[in-house]
């Protein structure tokens, strides 16, 4: 596991990981802001619209999305970036594995389609686990974390292996070797705790999670 991280780290430079890093963290952004704006507007037309209740729930809706941003950023992140992943995955064959033959696995639509959903499953399970983690801090950041190590293992696991196969012959790989991938999940969803340093977890798990699969083969 660790092995397989110091490859991914080494590559970091390589051009073809700037372009997922760079469209990832701006489209990331932007959906958070998005979702700020509309948390509080709508608490804010609940309570009203207008008067200093209305701004009250507002603010509490910006607050609260401030919060949750420090754990939904990296399914967002990861839902951005995972259009151009497929560049990542390839660079790291190309440098490392050149005596594979080119990719015969899900077709790029499958494996955005994928992404999208290990995000859209990550943000349901965050947000879930949130009011526990405000209220059992201790408890609830360890749950948010387990989510974190589980969905970014698993999902980007299961993205790389789909370009080298069949959607039912990746899970059945990604079961097999579940303890390595959830492993590198958590070290991953630390990484992802802090703030500038998360911004490289998409292609920093790309890269790794291919090693995984290659030098476990």
């Amino acid at each position: 596991m660790i092995q397989n991280l110091l490859l991914a780290l080494r590559q970091i430079p390589d051009p073809a990981f700037r372009r997922p890093l760079v469209f990832g963290a701006l489209g990331a952004l932007a959906g958070l802001v998005g979702l700020g704006w509309l948390s509080a507007w709508g608490l804010g037309a609940v309570a009203g619209g207008e008067g200093w209740l209305a701004t009250a729930a507002a603010a509490a809706g910006a607050l609260l999305v401030a919060v949750a941003a420090w754990w939904l950023f990296i399914p967002l992140l990861l839902a951005m970036s995972g259009l151009f992943l497929d560049g990542v995955a390839e660079a790291v064959e190309r440098r490392h594995y050149p005596a594979l033959p080119p990719p015969q696995g899900a077709s790029v639509p499958a494996q955005i389609w994928s992404s999208s959903v290990l995000a859209a499953r990550m943000v349901g399970l965050t947000l879930v686990l949130l009011p526990l983690s405000l209220l059992l801090p201790g408890i609830g950041l360890v749950l948010l974390w387990a989510v974190a190590a589980i969905g970014l293992g698993q999902g980007l696991f299961e993205g790389v292996a789909l370009r080298r196969m069949g959607r039912d012959a990746a899970r059945l790989l990604r079961r097999r070797r579940r303890l390595a991938i959830w492993g590198l999940g958590g070290v991953l969803a630390l990484v992802a705790a802090v703030p500038g340093l998360n911004l490289l977890v998409p292609v920093l798990g790309t890269a790794a999670m291919t090693h995984l699969l290659h030098r476990a083969g």
